[in-house]
């Protein structure tokens, strides 16, 4: 992966359009922005009920947005980042409805999980109760099959999205499929999706079990040897992710958009800096993404304090909810559906009350944060909640996943905030600095300083959280 800012987006929200326009953007409003791309499911179908989380076909591109000869073309000028969903795959899949038509007789018997699967002897409200949930409710469906029989399914996230059993021979098979397809399309980076609750095992969370760590070393193996890199996708205890860092390429810093938040929010640099000092240097760095922002990765874990005390992660979320004028408040938990425990729906812009100034520190902090960072589409264009489509669907996030026209694109570019981001993602691509040693500074609790040497070339930001300004230095 290059060090260099990429940007994450889905195909047919920037101007609509398709594979084909948005090399287009790549190549023209935005080229030399970027140094990759991470394509959020592009496969059939876009529109799903987890707007292509749950795939039907996870080796088919969605015909509405292109093949995957125009992936192979966008990877002839870009660096692609694609999604291998491992966790489940979707009730409508020919997989699946094969299953259902011949029960056991079917050569896709094993590729499903059932209760029974992993709990062949029975299971206690006990064990059900210790196993790990992101959202609320038993992961379980009751699905009946072609013959009249009944079976509880494994479903993590919905009902609509059937876990797999990843280490039995046909589940190895079906993951193996899709790498293969991207290998031949040109995709070199693969983002691990839902891995922390890929194994299943009785007497466990089922959530990054040691088992868990053997599947993802299996997986990234597999992936190296067709030329790619992996980037595991996992909101944990801030431990837990440092460990899963020692084990893999990349990790998300998924702390990261939080603390900035804090330190705004306080006008202190205090738990910034302490994550600063340990978090994981194989990081991809994010202020948002198409999820929400999430707050189980500064929080405690059975106990043991997090990266924020617990009252200052509750004031956090009032101020964001605070911040939006109540609109997060309107796309996050019980008030949305595709329930999360642990992320607030809501725009960073808007998490920050659309301050410019206070975004683009927000944003210099990131590009000065140790790892590469990793900007989403509308965090690229500073947009604001979109509430229209969040009446429309009613699915939290989509706060945070505007469909942009044409005329909308352009006129977002030109705004000055974003203008001014532009020049700070070009400077963190350029500056050699980059490409060596990170230094954090000791100060007061009201600034910030970092420093980024690379021989006789330096790149420098010191920030003064007590009037929220930053200044920015080079050679």
């Amino acid at each position: 992966m290059k060090n260099k800012v990429q940007l994450i987006t889905y195909v047919d929200r920037l101007t609509g359009g398709g594979l084909k326009i948005l090399q287009n953007l790549l190549e023209g409003e935005f080229k030399e922005v970027f140094g990759g791309v991470h394509l959020l499911p592009f496969f059939y179908p876009i529109d799903g009920t987890d707007t292509g989380f749950d795939p039907i076909n996870h080796t088919q591109v969605d015909s509405r947005i292109g093949s995957w000869e125009d992936i192979r073309s966008l990877s002839s000028t870009i660096d692609i980042m694609g999604d291998v969903i491992v966790n489940h795959i979707s009730a409508q899949s020919p997989q699946f409805l094969n299953y259902l038509e011949h029960g056991e007789e079917s050569s896709f018997s094993d590729l499903f999980l059932t209760l029974d699967k992993v709990f062949p002897k029975g299971v206690n409200e006990k064990e059900l109760l210790k196993v790990y949930r992101p959202r609320p409710g038993f992961p379980f469906t009751e699905i009946s099959l072609n013959d009249g029989s009944k079976k509880l399914f494994w479903t993590t996230f919905t009902s609509n999205q059937i876990d797999i059993d990843v280490q039995s021979y046909v589940g190895k098979a079906y993951l193996n499929s899709i790498l293969q397809q991207f290998h031949e399309s040109g995709i070199n980076m693969i983002r691990l999706d839902a891995a922390g609750y890929a194994i299943k095992k009785t007497g466990t969370t089922c959530f990054m079990i040691p088992e868990t760590f053997d599947f993802i070393n299996w997986f990234r193996e597999k992936a190296s040897s067709y030329g790619m890199e992996v980037l595991v996708e996992i909101h944990s205890y801030y431990k837990k992710q440092i460990e899963i860092a020692r084990q893999v390429d990349w990790v998300y810093d998924f702390a990261l958009p939080p603390l900035i938040l804090h330190a705004i929010f306080n006008h202190t640099s205090e738990y910034l800096k302490k994550w600063l000092e340990i978090s994981p240097r194989n990081a991809i760095t994010v202020l948002d993404t198409h999820d929400g922002i999430g707050v189980m990765d500064v929080g405690g874990s059975e106990g043991q304090p997090g990266l924020l005390p617990e009252k200052d992660i509750d004031a956090l979320v009032e101020r964001i909810h605070k911040n939006s004028k109540g609109q997060s408040r309107q796309a996050t938990g019980a008030a949305a559906s595709n329930l999360d425990l642990y992320q607030v729906n809501c725009t960073y812009f808007d998490a920050l009350a659309q301050n410019e100034d206070h975004y683009l520190l927000a944003r210099v902090i990131q590009f000065f944060a140790p790892g590469v960072p990793q900007v989403y589409y509308t965090g690229l264009l500073a947009e604001p909640n979109d509430m229209e489509l969040l009446a429309k669907t009613k699915v939290g996030r989509d706060i945070n996943r505007h469909y942009f026209s044409n005329g909308e694109l352009i006129g977002a570019k030109k705004r000055p905030v974003v203008q001014k981001l532009l020049k700070l993602i070009k400077f963190r691509n350029s500056h050699s600095a980059f490409d060596g040693e990170f230094l954090l500074k000791s100060t007061s609790q009201e600034s910030l300083i970092i420093k980024w040497k690379n021989e006789e070339d330096w790149a420098k930001i010191e920030v003064d959280f007590s009037s929220l300004s930053y200044n920015l230095s080079s050679t």
